[in-house]
């Protein structure tokens, strides 16, 4: 069978997978040991100690290589701990260039941990890719980029900002997190290096803190392969097993979540208690075009801003849905509610916040795959009490 010309939908159950050597187990089996015995203090084997190997991670590690059309993958204990891992390719005195509107928990290892080390961060508007180029010099090394990004949706042109890392020979980043594979692959539109929160759409049942790292050059790979054994932050055998098993679903999951955010995001857009909705489906959406080319769909995320935009109004909508659960997280088959300014950028300080327009009022939903009429009801119910 010829992997590279399987279909997405057959990659997430085919990709990387066979039966298991042992005894055929059709699912990859919980290798739940520490150590492999060995025949020889001389002999070299696959798997020696589960830091640095393990089957279960390993056949984890070969369907994200598949399903993001790349050559190598790590799995780890979580997606910061993956994003520490990228950041270790740096040395004291080197600069990154991040997108503006991140994840708070990027933006507070970069502040407040790789800052400590004399790695400076720019954060930068990239909607616009030119900006890019006018904060490069030569102590840049990487450029850091979230598309959509959380939670304000912004879509940046991977291939257009490939293009001048390429020319400056610096290496590009993307947290693929938001899109999935499903949505958006960015190896192959030029990026060096993809990071995924596996506990999100990958896994997709809320039961994984995990994350990944895919590439398709054998030298940075080797390089964060060392960096991951080394510190040991790795994807456990059980949570691995978890995330395989989750992501064979990842492609009906996933259609379903953006048929259902589709709905959504049209029925917000015209609610009167709704001030302003951030959807890149929508045409009006900056670099709807961009999301349109790059992008399968346009995801599972809305974030909008009621009417009047108070911090107030904003908790008590979140306090009164009943389907959307209000938790930190999101890309569970659950739909999720979250109030960013208190909970996923809480760490970002309030005026650094406003700057990108994560205002006090704003609402994120992570829309999950239930009956949208469903939710739909209970949204209207907790808009009409404001």
């Amino acid at each position: 069978m010829n992997e590279k010309k399987l279909k997405f939908n057959s990659k997430v159950i085919h990709g990387g997978q066979a039966p298991d050597k042992a005894y055929g187990a059709v699912s990859a089996p919980i290798y739940q040991t520490s150590t492999f015995a060995k025949p020889s203090p001389t002999v070299n084997q696959e798997f020696e100690y589960s830091r640095g190997e393990n089957p279960t991670r390993a056949a984890l590690e070969r369907a994200l290589v598949s399903i993001e059309d790349g050559t190598h993958a790590m799995a780890f204990a979580s997606g910061v701990a993956a994003i520490d891992a990228i950041l270790r390719l740096l040395n004291a005195g080197d600069e990154v260039i991040a997108i503006n509107d991140l994840y708070g928990g990027s933006y507070r290892l970069f502040t407040k941990v790789f800052e400590r080390y004399n790695i400076s961060f720019h954060f930068v508007k990239m909607d616009d890719v030119s900006n890019i180029e006018k904060h490069i010099n030569d102590k840049t090394k990487l450029v850091w980029i979230e598309t959509p990004t959380n939670p304000l949706l912004t879509i940046v042109d991977i291939t257009k900002i490939a293009s001048i890392t390429k020319k400056h020979n610096l290496l590009l980043a993307v947290d693929n997190t938001f899109a999935s594979p499903y949505l958006q692959q960015p190896l192959t539109l030029g990026a060096d290096i993809v990071m995924h929160s596996i506990s999100k759409y990958i896994s997709g049942h809320s039961d994984v803190i995990s994350g990944a790292v895919i590439v398709n050059d054998k030298e940075i790979a080797d390089k964060l392969y060392f960096i991951q054994k080394s510190t040991g932050a790795i994807s456990g055998p059980m949570d691995s097993f978890l995330a395989l098993r989750g992501l064979k679903t990842l492609h009906v999951r996933m259609q379903r979540h953006c048929e259902n955010t589709a709905v959504i995001a049209r029925f917000l857009e015209k609610h009167d208690k709704v001030e302003k909705v951030f959807w890149p489906g929508f045409e009006s959406h900056p670099n709807h075009k961009v999301a349109k080319e790059q992008m399968k769909d346009f995801g599972a995320v809305i974030s909008f801003v009621p009417k009047g935009g108070n911090f107030d109004d904003a908790v008590k909508i979140v306090e009164t849905l009943n389907l959307f659960a209000l938790a930190d997280s999101l890309g569970g088959v659950e739909s999720l509610i979250g109030h960013p300014a208190s909970m996923s950028h809480g760490s970002i300080p309030r005026e650094e916040r406003e700057k990108v327009g994560i205002v006090d009022g704003l609402i994120r939903l992570s829309v999950g795959i239930e009956d949208v009429e469903d939710l739909i009801v209970d949204l209207d119910n907790a808009l009409n009490i404001v």
